[in-house]
């Protein structure tokens, strides 16, 4: 009986604490972020800065997509993020997505993206001290579903 009341007591003060998630909504604040119709222009747009290549970012894709509608996308990184983005230079607008990451949050993130067609993959982080870091992949989209 004890161990009940623990337990209910416990996740009462969890529903009933306060929590402390915010987000940034990018598409009212970087609008020009989300029309970008390159790599280059978007980042610019999003962070007014030129990033720098890192090997502390780990970008996970595919070689060769069969099914451009859902490429899997995997980074991860230990430098301690403020945002990661996302972007992609072979849809019309380059912007894929772009997360805050809340202090002390791990960067471990999976996503599936669309590519209308073959290209590459690039991944910003920006450092708690604004600094921009990125990892590129060029991935290639197998059309009509064919590997080859």
């Amino acid at each position: 009986m004890n161990r009940r009341k623990f337990l209910g007591l416990g996740l009462a003060a969890v529903a009933l604490a306060p929590t402390a998630v915010s987000a940034i909504d990018f598409r009212k604040t970087k609008p020009d972020t989300w029309t970008a119709d390159d790599v280059e222009s978007g980042i610019e747009a999003l962070y007014g800065a030129k990033p720098t290549a890192s090997d502390k970012i780990t970008l996970k894709a595919p070689k060769v997509a069969s099914n451009g509608g859902a490429i899997p996308v995997t980074i991860r990184t230990d430098i301690e993020a403020k945002s990661v983005a996302i972007f992609q230079d072979a849809n019309p607008e380059s912007a894929v997505a772009v997360f805050t990451v809340p202090e002390g949050g791990i960067v471990d993130y999976s996503v599936k993206i669309k590519m209308k067609a073959s290209g590459k993959v690039t991944v910003i982080v920006e450092d708690k001290a604004g600094k921009l870091h990125s990892a590129e992949q060029e991935i290639e989209v197998a059309l009509g579903g064919c590997e080859g």
